[in-house]
């Protein structure tokens, strides 16, 4: 795994791709002239790597790739869509708390990568 915290998708294709591959993937989408958006990201970002290492998030620029927003539903940013196994688990809009979305995370990573 890379000491990079998230990657940028710039096209469906790699969204497609990486939900085929990923069991867990939290996409962040946004655009540049959010400012909520920016201070929030790195904290979404620091927050699974520190408690949920094997989750991938990737960020989805929601004004550089409309096809990737419109495909997923997106009409407010930032929005944040959980995925397990190719399949939405969860997704948050606007008001998003750290502690709320560790919540979220927390049983179906457990369920994934903990429990054998």
């Amino acid at each position: 795994m890379s000491d990079k915290l998230y990657d940028t998708v710039e096209e469906l294709g790699q969204l497609q791709n990486l939900l085929k591959k990923e069991k867990a993937l939290v996409v962040y989408f946004s655009h540049e002239q959010c400012n909520v958006c920016k201070v929030l990201k790195p904290k979404v970002a620091q927050m699974l790597k520190k408690h949920f290492p094997k989750v991938k998030m990737v960020y989805a620029d929601t004004m550089k790739s409309p096809e990737i927003a419109g495909q997923n539903r997106i009409f407010a940013v930032p929005t944040i869509v959980g995925f397990i196994e190719g399949k939405e688990y969860f997704r948050k809009s606007r008001s998003i708390g750290i502690n709320e979305l560790a919540q979220i995370i927390e049983r179906p990573y457990q369920m994934l990568f903990e429990e054998n």
